[in-house]
């Protein structure tokens, strides 16, 4: 069994120009699927993953309901879906109670899509009313190829958002994509969970296995970043690290399942 605990889809009338939109931000990437909910059930069917986490993310104030209404009306046996809100909206906080209502169990941020720094002081009171509500809050971590450098969620800084927060926590891409480095020094001896989201061809082998061997297993989620990613790309990388049977288990589906309560 795999849960694949990040990935994205969009309504089938603006999945093209959002593909099409995310691909040029990125410098071309090639997505692997269409972009829509259909697609990515296809790509778990072919893939063999069991459940995906779908992640919205409201790019600005106006989005956030409709795209809360879009992945709650994605939930299925297979899909759970995470809201999101956007953090300078003035109501932020209430559309973290009407994500909690409609039984979503957490939501994603991005720091760079949504210009906020992870350990800015205004993003307490959200933190801790997702925390109060048991939201899990999963972060884009580290660099983004859509966006220049400075980053708004480094491995230093998410340290310090982790303080504010009472409720699980997930850092993507490994703890933060390209800046494996510093995830070793800053996230490994804190208990927040990363997802391996992306992470086939853009995290060194030897760097996840010092990854793994410091941080352990038992907070590591599977993810593949799909469409971005093929779910059997990140499995593939997986299997060619130096984990027992049980680790991988872990990895694949026990952590999730337990943060999940599924």
């Amino acid at each position: 069994m795999i849960i694949d605990f990040h990935t994205h889809a969009f309504p089938d009338k603006i999945a093209q120009a959002a593909m099409e939109k995310l691909s040029f931000a990125s410098g071309g990437l090639i997505p692997q699927t269409d972009g829509t909910l259909a697609g990515l059930k296809s790509v778990m069917e072919r893939d063999c993953i069991s459940k995906s986490v779908v992640l919205g993310i409201a790019t600005n104030e106006k989005q956030q309901q409709a795209v809360n209404d879009f992945v709650k009306s994605c939930e299925s046996d297979s899909i759970i879906p995470f809201g999101s809100v956007y953090p300078h909206a003035e109501n932020a906080l209430c559309e973290l109670e009407r994500i909690k209502d409609m039984g979503l169990k957490g939501i994603k941020l991005h720091p760079e899509y949504q210009q906020f720094f992870v350990d800015d002081e205004k993003m307490k009171p959200l933190y801790k009313r997702a925390s109060q509500l048991g939201l899990i809050i999963l972060f884009h971590a580290g660099e983004d190829m859509g966006y220049p450098a400075p980053y708004h969620a480094t491995p230093e800084r998410l340290r310090k958002a982790a303080k504010w927060i009472d409720s699980p926590m997930v850092c993507a891409h490994w703890g933060s994509a390209n800046m494996g480095e510093d995830v070793l020094k800053y996230l490994c001896d804190i208990p927040v969970y990363f997802d391996t989201a992306f992470g086939y061809a853009a995290m060194p082998k030897d760097r996840a296995q010092r990854i793994l061997d410091k941080k352990g297993a038992d907070l590591i989620l599977f993810g593949s970043d799909c469409p971005w990613h093929a779910p059997h790309w990140d499995v593939g990388m997986i299997e060619t690290l130096d984990l027992s049977q049980g680790d991988k288990e872990k990895i694949y589906h026990l952590n999730a399942e337990k943060l999940l309560d599924k």
